[in-house]
């Protein structure tokens, strides 16, 4: 049996849990695209294959729909693979275990992949379905989102007759969005030096943290594991002499980190010190963090006493450095829309490899100015530090469209459905549509979903009876597109 066999609606959970079985995390698309493919052949539809694994497909007009605009419908295929410490899934080999708790679909111990894995199975399913009037469907899948939209720079839209476009890549249910922030992303290369020195490892652990999609819950303040590490490492600085061996924190860089692990080398006269400065630490950060992170804490757990190859004291005060002025989180609210974050910036990733200390950030921004300014602050403190930054994955914004007809059909629908008028509104996390209206000119787009509760952690659970009433808005927006 099926483990989602019994929810509605049935077709969409169908291809939601035949999708959650394939790997489908950024970069590793191969499978899912080919299965894709696989579902045009089956169904006799116009499809498209590139050779970075986006997938177009394209079904014609219902009887009585021939002379209505296409409609574009558009979501990406890979997802955010976040796991818990101790679970065994290989997200490069294994798919997802899926069950249902209290009205939500999860995966036991990693991300669910709703994010986007629903606007695929809504596409599939309705590409499938012989019984739902439409207009002529363009459905446009595409790769790698979540590390930078690459998909959706190397696409080709040139087989494409719509201009109106339904992208479901966003999570509140009944929020309709019109435009989004931009974004990049700065990759920092430090240079470090070891000496070998003995000692006693102690192993420091920063747990118990949110995390969160860097984007969408950034004006939630969750502590970002690697940020606080830096804090107790400059913290121990102050009272002990100490070397690391190594550092680690974070897995993607849109991903706010939920740990951080430190293997320290301690003079032996001195660990009792650091633990106690650990234990503080974590009094600490309970208190400033007991709304937004209950459950954060450090730890330390003592190793044997041995020789150890750190970090010289160049080196480690480079590292500290780095790690105690680099900006994180909310740097402006929007002055437009109240509530909303403007700029923001996300230290997803950081390793310390045997001679280079290595990070990833990612920033946002819908003023194009402040977000060219965060960057050039950010690579200026790499310089200083004395390391390289190389600026990848920078998109543009999406801009939000005054004169938009397409807003006034989806209120329509919505209204036809719900019974009340919808909320139209901007979001700080990036979304494909800026670039792809780069690429169609005068296409009109909205972003919508069902409730995706938690997305790029592994508490993301999706809302069953939200999927379904969006479901029945999707069908009544393409019976009324005639």
């Amino acid at each position: 049996m099926r483990v989602l066999e019994n929810l509605q609606p049935a077709r969409v959970f169908y291809f939601f849990e035949e999708i959650a079985k394939i790997p489908h995390g950024s970069g590793n698309t191969k499978q899912i695209s080919d299965y894709l493919v696989g579902f045009a052949k089956e169904h006799n539809l116009e499809y498209y294959q590139d050779e970075i694994n986006n997938v177009i497909m394209i079904k014609e007009a219902t009887e009585g729909y021939e002379a209505a605009e296409p409609v574009i419908i558009q979501g990406h295929m890979d997802m955010v693979c976040e796991k818990e410490s101790d679970c065994t899934i290989d997200f490069e080999k294994d798919g997802l275990d899926l069950y249902v708790e209290d009205g939500f679909v999860k995966a036991r111990g990693t991300t669910l992949g709703g994010d986007d894995g629903i606007a695929v199975a809504y596409g599939l399913a309705l590409l499938e379905a012989t019984d739902i009037a439409h207009p002529r469907l363009e459905l446009v899948i595409t790769v790698d989102e979540e590390t930078g939209m690459d998909g959706a720079y190397g696409i080709d839209l040139s087989m494409l007759k719509g201009k109106k476009m339904l992208n479901i890549d966003s999570d509140e249910e009944g929020i309709f969005l019109t435009s989004c922030a931009g974004g990049t992303s700065v990759e920092a290369t430090i240079p470090v030096k070891r000496i070998t020195e003995e000692g006693v490892v102690l192993n420091v652990k920063v747990d118990g943290l949110f995390g969160g999609h860097s984007g969408a819950e950034i004006h939630k303040e969750h502590g970002n594991a690697s940020i606080l590490m830096g804090r107790v490492l400059n913290n121990i600085t102050k009272e002990v002499p100490f070397g690391i061996i190594s550092l680690a924190g974070g897995l993607k860089n849109n991903a706010i980190p939920r740990e951080c692990n430190a293997s320290l080398l301690v003079p032996e006269e001195c660990v009792a010190v650091v633990e106690k400065i650990v234990a503080e630490q974590s009094e600490i950060f309970k208190k400033e963090f007991f709304a937004s992170d209950a459950n954060v804490q450090v730890t330390s757990v003592r190793g044997e006493v041995t020789f150890a190859e750190i970090l010289d004291f160049m080196s480690l005060n480079k590292i500290l450095c780095y790690l105690r002025m680099v900006p994180n989180g909310v740097q402006h609210m929007s002055q437009a829309i109240p509530g909303l974050v403007e700029t923001s910036l996300n230290l997803g990733i950081m390793e310390l490899k045997e001679d280079v200390f290595v990070t990833d950030t990612s920033i946002r921004s819908s003023v194009g100015s402040r977000k060219e300014d965060l960057r050039d602050k950010l690579v200026n403190i790499i310089e200083i530090c004395g390391g390289e930054a190389d600026v990848v994955g920078d998109y543009p914004a999406w801009e939000y469209k005054a004169d938009s007809k397409l807003r006034e059909e989806i209120a329509a629908a919505y209204k036809a459905v719900y019974g009340k008028e919808p909320e139209f509104t901007a979001i700080h996390a990036g979304l494909e549509c800026g670039i792809l209206s780069e690429k169609i000119e005068g296409l009109d787009c909205v972003s919508f979903g069902p409730q995706n509760f938690d997305i790029h952690t592994p508490q993301e659970r999706l809302n069953i009876e939200s999927t379904e009433r969006v479901w029945n808005f999707l069908v009544e927006y393409l019976k009324q597109a005639k």
